[in-house]
This record gives C-alpha cells, sequence and structure tokens, in this order.
C-alpha cells in the first residue's frame, strides 16, 4: 500500500509540474497549452514508473533494461511536438511550444524515477524562461532589427519569387511581408519585400547575393 501512494503522489506531482508550465503556454494561446502539458507529464511518469516496475518484477536474473521503455519517451514527444511546428508565411512558429513538450517529458520521468527535487527546479527554470527570456529575447532582437525595404524586379514565371525569397533566407534575412505588382512588359514583375538584415550583414552583401540569381534584372533599395 505504501509503495503504491508513493507512486501516486509521483504522478500528482508530475501532473502539478507539467501543468504548471502548460499554464504559461495556454496564457498565450498556444497549441498545445495546459492539458497537453500536464497529459504528457503523467504519461511519461508513468511509462517510467511501469519500466522500473517492469524490471523489478521480471528483470532480475534476466537480460533487462528498464531504460529502454523511458527512452521511446524522447522519440515518441517527438512526434507530439512536431504537430505544434506550423508554417507561418515565410517563418515557423511552435517551436518553443515543442521544446517545453520535450522538456515536460524529462520532467515527468524524472519524477517517475524519484528526483523529486530535479524535477521541480527545472520546472521552475522552464517557467522564468517561458515567462522572462521572451522580453530579453524581443529587446536583442529590437536592438539588432535592421528593416529594409528591396524593390526586385524579377522575370514573371513560376518559381522566380522562390528562388529570392531562399536565397534571401540563406543570408537569415528575415522576409516581414511581400507586395507583388501586376505584370508589366516584357513578362517582368516587381516584388516589393520588407526584410529585416541580421546585424552582420551589410545590405551590399544582399544585392550582391541577389543579382546572381538568373532572372533577376533589376535591385533597388527603398
Amino acid at each position: 500500500m505504501e509503495y503504491e501512494i508513493t507512486m501516486s503522489l509521483r504522478l500528482i506531482l508530475a501532473a502539478v509540474l507539467g501543468g504548471f508550465i502548460g499554464l504559461e503556454r495556454e496564457s498565450l494561446n498556444k497549441s498545445a497549452g495546459f492539458r497537453t502539458h500536464t497529459l504528457v507529464s503523467i504519461g511519461s511518469c508513468l511509462i517510467t514508473i511501469c519500466s522500473i516496475e517492469i524490471f523489478n518484477v521480471y528483470g532480475h536474473g534476466t537480460i533487462g533494461d528498464p531504460a529502454r521503455l523511458s527512452a521511446q519517451i524522447v522519440s515518441g514527444i517527438g512526434f507530439l511536438g512536431a504537430g505544434t511546428i506550423v508554417r507561418s508565411g515565410f517563418g515557423i512558429k511552435g517551436l518553443t511550444t515543442a521544446a517545453s513538450l520535450w522538456v515536460v517529458a524529462a520532467i515527468g520521468l524524472a519524477v517517475g524515477i524519484g528526483s523529486y527535487l530535479t524535477a521541480v527546479v527545472t520546472t521552475v527554470i522552464v517557467f522564468l524562461v517561458l515567462v522572462y527570456m521572451g522580453s530579453l529575447e524581443n529587446l536583442v532582437k529590437s536592438s539588432a532589427k535592421n528593416l529594409k525595404r528591396i524593390e526586385v524586379l524579377i522575370r514573371d514565371k513560376p518559381g522566380q519569387m522562390g528562388l529570392v525569397s531562399t536565397a534571401m533566407g540563406e543570408l537569415d534575412v528575415h522576409i516581414r511581408n511581400v507586395e507583388m505588382s501586376e505584370p508589366l512588359n516584357n513578362n517582368r514583375i516587381k516584388l516589393n519585400f520588407t526584410v529585416s538584415l541580421p546585424y552582420n550583414l551589410k545590405i551590399y552583401d544582399l544585392v550582391e547575393t541577389l543579382k546572381r540569381i538568373e532572372g533577376v534584372y533589376e535591385i533597388t533599395i527603398i
């Protein structure tokens, strides 16, 4: 009975810690919020408890590894995390939520093996990172922000805009907005990009890179 109570308390603690992180995601209306993080933490804890129990019952005197079942949590949570990552325009959203799910799974695993202090400390650190590091990240981005408007005259054919966008992406140029004009004479079209340049990239280098693309006729910095 005492063992069952201990295991039940572990599950409850895993639910509390996972839900604590999930509340922060829920407050930002993320795809994986309070319930998802809570369930991931509980599931990870339960699988860990089961793997230990299976080894205690059947593993002694045989070849067995109680870590194998728990190890599947790490790979399995990847599929759930991938579901929170979506492409938005030219950017990616959901990476932080996917990472938080992965960490919550680890927290549940830690609780499952009885590392309570480690799990609690990890939870506090993750919560502080999610709540406060976002503001610091935005501050760094805003201080390094270098917005430019670039007008590019290209050949009007399928895939040409993709070549220009890919070239910008390879230079870590973040495309904030793009506007396309009506087709012009000589089978040409004009694109107006609003981009954010990384602090270490010179506009000259970007222009030279775009000029090397076949089908790019003219580049103007507005």
